[in-house]
């Protein structure tokens, strides 16, 4: 509930602007919720609109991307680039291929974005983009035409003083390196920096597959060491999703001495009482592109569900949620703590509902929000764009200690806020709060444009 008659009426002008962009809606809410606790203490904020500036894009940018397909037949997706907020930095934010996005999702993305890039201290503003453009069961060739098509309008919008995209859902290594080649074609200049994710053969950096993932488990093992001098050791870790941040989530849940016991795919979700052969995961999800349920075919004593939320009935000590926005409901969160779990961090963006979030905190969970947690993969985007302007490239052992000093620095400033304005240990509000002040600062700094 909104004490703030100011956040009241800037949440209502929001919603009776755009009434069908519930994910919006709700990213939105759920950080005004925790700005009023603070936004008493600045009258200057409302004298500059600045809420009101924060909440809206700088710019949305909406085409038409037409692309042959392998019969010959033209085909015709819609694509998007949401530049959100540029206070701190250029644009920077993935680019999302999937059937289900829409302007909802990619502006609460893009405006997600702004608070995530704001906690790693590096200057990124905030940005998303995609289209409804599926790439699975797609030849080679179709997605090959596809991202040509859709980065000959994309390229008339970012630069890398402008706006940087990345991968996200369904763009991977294969089509950034589609997209890149378009750009640089169009262009006929190397900007290195215009796109992150890119193959280390050009200009790609080390660490960048793994790094949402290990970032983390960076951000859960301090959690757990300041707030309940524990570690990873010994726990049994949930997970859900088996992308690429699930990958690595359970790689270095494992390297810590956890034992991950669960991940899953839209078809269902594996149940592993001896801990999961990621070998096997790897196998099957990153060189064949099968379905989780080969897992329990090969590996004697697992068992597949064909429910993929039935992983979350599985006791635990550490959940770490990596699949899709809103995957974790009151109910699901009931079961979670049920099973006894000590701590939640969001590896996926916004996979817990509010509800969800008030049940584990009244459960007694440790909970680390998206925009703290999963922040490692676009650190290490913005550590990308250093070593393209350097000409340089860093060793993986020096992209992972940046990355890992910069996870347990979003961890302490997180929590610094929590205690600064009466939450402690509240993660959620120590992010939103901490995330929102340097971008308020900066705003108010340049005035009103």
């Amino acid at each position: 509930m909104l004490k703030s008659i100011y956040l009241q009426q800037v949440y209502s002008d929001l919603a009776a602007r755009d009434p069908e962009q519930k994910e919006f809606h709700q990213a939105v809410r759920e950080v005004l919720e925790s700005l009023d606790l603070m936004i008493d203490s600045h009258p200057e904020y409302r004298e500059a609109a600045l809420l009101e500036r924060f909440v809206e894009p700088e710019r949305v940018v909406a085409f038409r991307v037409p692309w042959m397909d392998d019969t010959g037949r033209i085909r015709v997706n819609r694509g998007y680039r949401v530049q959100f907020n540029s206070a701190i930095g250029p644009y920077k934010g993935g680019l999302r291929f999937h059937p289900s996005v829409n302007l909802s999702i990619l502006k609460f993305l893009g405006f997600e974005q702004i608070l995530k890039n704001s906690l790693t201290g590096l200057p990124m503003g905030g940005g998303k983009g995609g289209s409804d453009f599926d790439p699975k069961g797609k030849s080679d060739r179709e997605v090959m035409r596809f991202c040509q098509s859709f980065m000959t309008e994309l390229q008339r919008h970012i630069g890398q003083f402008v706006d940087v995209p990345a991968g996200d859902i369904g763009v991977g290594g294969r089509e950034i390196g589609y997209l890149f080649g378009q750009y640089k074609r169009i262009r006929d200049s190397f900007d290195g920096g215009v796109l992150t994710g890119k193959g280390l053969s050009f200009g790609g950096s080390l660490t960048r597959n793994e790094a949402t993932g290990y970032g983390l488990c960076y951000l859960t093992e301090e959690m757990l060491h300041c707030m309940k001098q524990e570690s990873l050791q010994g726990k049994r870790v949930a997970i859900s999703g088996s992308g690429n941040v699930a990958i690595f989530a359970c790689q270095k849940a494992q390297e810590l001495g956890a034992k991950v016991i669960t991940m899953s795919d839209s078809n269902g979700c594996i149940y592993d009482p001896e801990g999961i052969r990621l070998d096997v995961v790897k196998d099957i999800k990153l060189r064949r592109r099968g379905r989780i349920r080969e897992y329990a075919q090969l590996v004697p004593g697992s068992e597949f569900r064909s429910d993929f939320r039935d992983l979350w009935s599985v006791p635990c000590d550490v959940a770490l949620p990596c699949a899709t926005q809103n995957e974790i409901d009151a109910e699901t969160a009931r079961r979670i703590v049920r099973g006894g779990a000590m701590a939640l961090a969001e590896g996926a963006n916004m996979p817990s509902t509010p509800a969800a979030i008030e049940v584990l905190r009244e459960g007694g969970v440790l909970f680390a929000p998206a925009k703290a947690a999963n922040a490692g993969g676009v650190a290490v985007s913005g550590l990308e764009m250093c070593q393209n302007s350097m000409r340089l490239a860093w060793t993986f052992d020096e992209v992972d200690q940046r990355l890992h000093q910069i996870m347990l620095d979003i961890f302490h400033n997180i929590y610094d806020a929590s205690v600064e304005y009466g939450v402690p240990g509240n993660l959620l509000d120590g992010a939103n709060i901490a995330g929102f002040r340097k971008v308020a600062d900066a705003m108010l700094a340049q005035g009103v444009c």
